[in-house]
């Protein structure tokens, strides 16, 4: 399969590992997050102590599921793009073989498919924005700069 060519079109099985699920450790103002997911949940709210609740949760979909019960932070719609990016970019520079896997990609376009009508990060029945799909492609392009002399 040529990979220079190839469409990531969701993220599940072998590229699972771009999903915000998959488990690698992210750093987010100074607290440690089990995944971007975990990291990403913290971010709406500036409570340091829920914060650190999330950062224990078991699973990404507990944080995710606490992060729609919290009171979100007054500038979230204006930062909530930078904080995913760096969450994500964490993810990538911090983890060498995730940063090797997502160069192997190609020049391929990365989509974020998915049927739970996330219009916003994703792509669904072939509608979205795909900012995840879009910051993906941007950090293996940064990656792959870093390679080139």
């Amino acid at each position: 399969m040529d990979y220079h060519q190839k469409i990531v079109s969701c993220f599940m099985g072998e590229f699972y590992f771009l999903s915000n699920f998959y488990p690698a450790k992210v750093e987010f103002e100074g607290i440690t997050y089990p995944s971007v997911e975990h990291a990403y949940q913290s971010a709406k709210t500036l409570d340091i102590s829920i914060r650190k609740q999330i950062a224990v949760l078991f699973t990404p979909l507990r944080a995710k599921n606490a992060g729609r019960g919290l009171t979100i932070r007054n500038d979230w719609d204006q930062i909530k793009l930078e904080v995913m990016e760096q969450c994500v970019r964490y993810k990538f520079t911090h983890h060498a073989f995730l940063g090797n896997k997502l160069l192997s990609t190609g020049n391929g376009l990365i989509e974020e498919g998915n049927d739970w009508e996330d219009y916003f990060w994703g792509i669904c029945d072939g509608r979205g924005e795909n900012h995840l799909g879009k910051i993906l492609i941007k950090i293996r392009s940064e990656l792959r700069s870093k390679l080139s002399p």
